[in-house]
């Protein structure tokens, strides 16, 4: 299995930023001693700039937060997935994703779609399983995470998704949840920040799904995303309320968290505000960027 650690960045700007910043950023977080730099999948071939961030770093994984199985065929992505695990064995994790229907026009049978998938990826060249997750957010898909792959990558979830996710799971399987983090303490100015990334992501309803099933109630989720929605997804304040969100989703089964910085420059590289998350965290005992989870 690929090793990501306990805690990750996420970030739009290692993929689709300036190549020579990106180069710089990745080695800089892995020296801050990050496990895993994640990157969106939408854009400009991924795989490239995985390549890129690789070749950059020694030991940082770098993984893709996700690739959606509608916009590559399953025999390019394992070709792409063999070239990155010739050249950086044990350092590349394939995330995949079913996305969403109104994204989609041939939108059909998710769960039958990701099996049959995957079952491309079982040929030749292979995707071995532990070096895949599934962007999981329900029951069954989750299951199939748990069968299937090395385990989950989702997106966009509370600290009780965190927790039920475990349970279907089980102990072995990665659970690797995003975490969007705004480092402000003004409460109005941080949820305008929150607001404004969320408001997609209520339009798509595998997400508002999955937050009323862990919960959340239709009036958060219709018109403008609620306090309460904007609280329990995203993580604002100052450092010790972030590291205090991260360490909930490590209780309650994470093994590692990728934290997203959200500002007023959706893309740009936050650099300043990963090295206080690092400097941060690294004062945390026990380290969270160290060994792995004790499970029940």
């Amino acid at each position: 299995m690929v090793d990501v650690g306990r805690v990750g960045v996420w970030s739009s700007a290692l993929r689709v930023g300036d190549e020579g910043e990106a180069r710089e950023a990745a080695g800089e977080l892995e020296e801050l001693g990050f496990g895993a730099l994640w990157l969106p999948g939408r854009g400009p071939d991924v795989f490239e700039r995985a390549r890129v961030l690789l070749d950059a770093t020694s030991r940082v994984a770098v993984a893709t937060g996700i690739v959606s199985v509608w916009s590559k065929t399953a025999a390019e992505v394992a070709e792409a997935h063999a070239q990155l695990r010739a050249a950086h064995p044990q350092r590349f994790l394939l995330g995949l994703g079913i996305s969403h229907a109104p994204l989609v026009a041939e939108y059909r049978a998710p769960l039958r779609v990701m099996r049959e998938y995957l079952d491309e990826l079982d040929g030749e060249p292979a995707v071995p399983q532990s070096e895949r997750v599934l962007a999981a957010l329900a029951p069954r898909m989750l299951e199939l995470a748990r069968d299937r792959s090395a385990g989950s990558h989702p997106y966009l979830v509370n600290v009780e998704h965190t927790h039920a996710a475990r349970q279907v799971l089980g102990p072995e399987a990665l659970l690797a949840p995003e975490l969007g983090v705004v480092l402000e303490t003004d409460p109005l100015r941080a949820r305008t920040i929150a607001r404004k990334h969320l408001e997609t992501y209520t339009r798509l309803p595998n997400y508002v799904r999955n937050w009323l099933r862990h919960g959340l109630r239709e009036e958060d989720v219709a018109g403008e995303p609620s306090d309460r929605l904007v609280d329990g997804l995203i993580a604002w304040g100052d450092l010790d309320a972030v590291a205090a969100r991260i360490a909930a989703h490590h209780d309650a089964g994470a093994d590692h968290v990728a934290l997203q910085v959200l500002a007023d420059q959706t893309q740009a590289f936050h650099r300043e505000a990963w090295r206080e998350l690092a400097a941060l965290l690294r004062k945390s005992s026990p380290s969270p960027w160290d060994g792995t989870r004790e499970r029940d």
